[in-house]
């Protein structure tokens, strides 16, 4: 089974015509190639595959997929949520 994960985009650059952005997962920040989805821009959240962003998502689909990430026992901090 393969998983896409939701993410925030935080910023966005072009590193020799390649399309980046860095990408907040929770509590983690990853990058990401946005060549898939050329209308995803700062702010937007985007489903995210070994890297790549695959599609453009709502906040509300994002919420709902954490909230069955955390269901299923993925980490706290992965998920940017605080026990403590």
């Amino acid at each position: 089974m393969c998983l896409a994960v939701p993410g925030k985009i935080i910023e966005t650059e072009v590193v020799n015509g390649v399309r980046l952005g860095r990408v907040q997962f929770g509590g983690i920040f990853r990058q990401a190639y946005l060549d898939f989805v050329p209308e995803a821009a700062v702010g937007d959240f985007v489903l995210v595959h070994v890297g790549f962003a695959i599609s453009r998502i709502d906040a509300e689909e994002a919420a709902e997929t954490y909230r069955l990430l955390e269901q299923a026992g993925a980490p706290q901090e992965e998920l940017g949520g605080s026990d403590s």
